[in-house]
């Protein structure tokens, strides 16, 4: 059992500093009995002067310090140590901009992953992942979730069930080498290494041997052929297998899909200012939503929103 959540406010005239990281660490601390193994989030849409916002786990953080700026010069890009904490490493990088957005996450994720003892969990023009073991408000004292603002952002609570517990194998997903596309996911694919195996054949590479990774692939493999959001999602429900609920957050929109069974809770409030999602009504409560939409999602449905 799992819990997801998903916040997005309406902004106006381009204003991006909603209180997403209050609302999520919130919403997944009702949920903490969902799973206490692990807690993430993506945060999008906050004030940030860089190309690209790069997320970290390192076994030796200063021993991965020193190889990032050796190999920086090699790779002709620029990036700044923004923060570390603990095994945790926070990368702003300017790049090369004669290259194409998707070669230039390419080219970063190519770079990062050579660094020995260095695991990246994202990389975004506008979003972030953070996630470690414990609960919300673990991740919050670790890691000042709550100061953190934006225009939107996923969430998730785990209880692990397929894959071990540690902080690469929790969620959300970031869809490998696709920036701004993360997956949190509640449920189980049946036919994971089927999927898995068609993508490796064309080139894709995973991060984990967690099968919610690959729906992040899927929709950012959707979203690089031209399709929409929404199609891309609805394409899930008849590619994916399994016992599914899951939201999806871009650059500029989050999203949900859940299977035929509709097997796995979610529930949604809008009003005029802001969509909330979340695995449990509770959840919502903390935002004080005063009088809104209620949806209950059922199954073979999805739903998109824009900022």
């Amino acid at each position: 059992m799992c819990g997801v959540c998903g916040v997005l406010y309406k902004t106006k005239n381009g204003e991006k500093s909603a209180p997403v990281g209050v609302a999520l660490t919130e919403m997944l601390a009702t949920m903490a009995h969902r799973g206490e193994d692990s807690t993430g989030i993506t945060v999008a849409n906050h004030s940030e002067k860089t190309d690209f916002i790069v997320r970290l786990w390192a076994e030796d953080v200063h021993g991965a310090k020193q190889h990032i700026g050796e190999a920086a010069a090699v790779h002709n890009i620029t990036p700044v140590i923004d923060r570390m904490n603990g095994n945790f490493i926070r990368v702003l990088v300017k790049v090369n901009q004669d290259q194409d957005i998707a070669d230039q996450v390419k080219t970063l994720s190519t770079f990062f992953n050579q660094v020995e003892g260095v695991t990246l969990h994202s990389i975004g023009n506008v979003s972030e992942v953070i996630k470690d073991t414990g609960t919300a408000e673990d991740l919050d004292l670790r890691h000042s979730i709550r100061a953190m603002s934006g225009s939107h952002g996923i969430g998730h609570v785990r209880l692990a069930t397929e894959s071990r517990v540690d902080i690469t194998h929790s969620h959300p997903f970031w869809a490998y080498p696709f920036a701004d596309v993360t997956v949190v996911h509640n449920g189980q694919l049946t036919n994971y290494h089927k999927l898995r195996r068609k993508y490796e054949a064309g080139g894709h590479k995973f991060l984990t041997g967690n099968d919610s990774e690959l729906i992040a692939v899927y929709l950012a493999d959707k979203l690089s052929r031209g399709l929409s959001l929404h199609d891309s999602l609805s394409g899930a429900l008849g590619d994916l297998d399994g016992t599914f609920t899951f939201l999806v957050a871009t650059s500029d929109s989050i999203g949900y899909a859940k299977d035929r069974w509709a097997a796995k809770p979610l529930v949604i409030r809008e009003d005029k200012h802001v969509v909330a999602i979340a695995s449990e009504e509770v959840a919502l409560d903390t935002l004080g939503l005063g009088e809104s939409q209620r949806i209950e999602p059922q199954e073979n449905e999805v739903m998109t929103w824009s900022i």
